[in-house]
């Protein structure tokens, strides 16, 4: 099978699935200019050519009663992708992150596209909840990609193919890391105390997080004279965060993605929603608290499944609470604000943060070999290899 023939389809259904689908396919086409790729993705991989089957707005979802809400389109969308991947004859199939929406994929493209050889771009979270998932994988994907260094063995000892690729949203936040001092002189902070607000991408992490937020907001502005807020705000919710935002105390500045590290670079420090954003933050030095809260089903099924305590990938990379997280009950403003004010008040406590950011993002591959390159590379080795028989579930 040579690059020039292969028929590939890409699966991403999340924003920051978009981001990585994007950079990946930039290496694919450089490494296999002739390859045919289709499939679905958001507006980041439609700058690189791809026509999406159907829009992905609907799936960027969080907790278990968003995605029973979405399911019955799910089922629908990932059935129509197996349709497609059948009439196109596509050697392989890469579904980025997204576990709910690939692993109804995968139970589809074994049935109609049997022949199509399935990978895992960002492996499922099996280090923190529901390690069983690792017999899915063998059973029904050819490989996995992984994000984080200490993921592959979890595979590898289940006897599936597993690569440790890096991040390549965290590459390119490195690769871009921010300018503060611009940010400061552009805005009109000064040496003001700034600190940067991230509510998330997704509209129910804003309808959920905005009152605590804003809280913690209001307690510290009492506290700290002269404080600044600013907000990068995902396009995803821009409107809606930015007219909440925009009442709070601190003269809010909003920016949009194009000033989003210089905006993390330049806040002394940040309150941020669980996800990306906590090793972007990192990336750029600059100390935080994580807090977030999902519905009360959620909660409840999270703490049945869950192995480990932390939330952060800096955390959980730790081993330790790098990061002082304040998840579900302890959501609230007035606990959020009393560890933010002691990053603004306690030198050491930023000292600590800064020193543990340097250990771990040289862990996570930040600096290391490109991840889509490394990704792509060995996306067509899997492809040339074609399907790897999955050792019967509980092996």
């Amino acid at each position: 099978m040579t690059g020039a023939s292969l028929r590939i389809l890409l699966a991403a259904v999340e924003p920051s699935a978009d981001a990585i689908g994007a950079s990946f396919m930039r290496e694919l086409k450089i490494l296999a200019p002739e390859a045919s790729l289709f499939g679905c993705g958001g507006p980041e991989m439609k700058r690189e050519g791809l026509e999406s089957l159907f829009p992905i707005d609907a799936f960027s979802v969080f907790g278990a009663t968003d995605v029973l809400r979405v399911a019955p389109l799910a089922m629908r969308r990932a059935r129509e992708l197996a349709e497609k991947a059948a009439a196109e004859r596509a050697d392989v199939a890469v579904f980025i992150d997204g576990w709910a929406f690939s692993r109804l994929c995968a139970t589809r493209f074994r049935k109609i596209s049997p022949l199509t050889t399935m990978i895992k771009f960002a492996a499922p979270q099996v280090w923190a909840s529901r390690p069983q998932r690792v017999n899915f994988v063998r059973k029904y994907f050819d490989g996995v990609l992984a994000l984080l260094p200490f993921e592959p063995e979890w595979f590898t000892r289940a006897g599936a193919r597993a690569q440790f690729v890096g991040n390549p949203n965290f590459q390119a936040a490195w690769n871009a890391r921010g300018n503060a001092a611009a940010f400061r002189v552009r805005h009109g902070v000064g040496d003001a105390p700034l600190l940067a607000v991230l509510l998330g991408s997704r509209k129910r992490e804003v309808s959920r997080l905005s009152k605590p937020f804003g809280e913690a907001v209001e307690y510290l502005a009492k506290e700290i004279p002269g404080l600044r807020i600013v907000s990068p705000l995902a396009e995803s919710v821009a409107g809606e965060a930015g007219r909440i935002i925009a009442n709070w105390p601190g003269d809010p500045i909003l920016t949009g993605a194009d000033e989003k590290y210089d905006a993390m670079a330049a806040a002394n420090a940040a309150l941020t929603a669980s996800g990306t954003a906590s090793t972007e933050l990192a990336i750029n030095r600059t100390p935080m608290v994580v807090a977030y809260r999902v519905d009360p089903v959620t909660a409840f099924w999270a703490r049945k499944v869950k192995t480990t305590p932390f939330a952060s990938i800096i955390n959980v990379a730790a081993g330790r609470f790098v990061i002082p997280e304040f998840i579900q009950e302890k959501c609230d403003g007035r606990l959020i604000a009393s560890a933010l004010l002691a990053l603004f008040e306690e030198p050491s406590e930023y000292v600590e943060q800064a020193a543990a950011f340097d250990v771990i993002l040289k862990e996570l591959g930040v600096d290391g070999l490109p991840a889509a390159r490394l990704a792509a590379e060995k996306t067509l080795e899997w492809a040339r290899l074609g399907r790897q028989r999955a050792l019967p579930v509980g092996r």
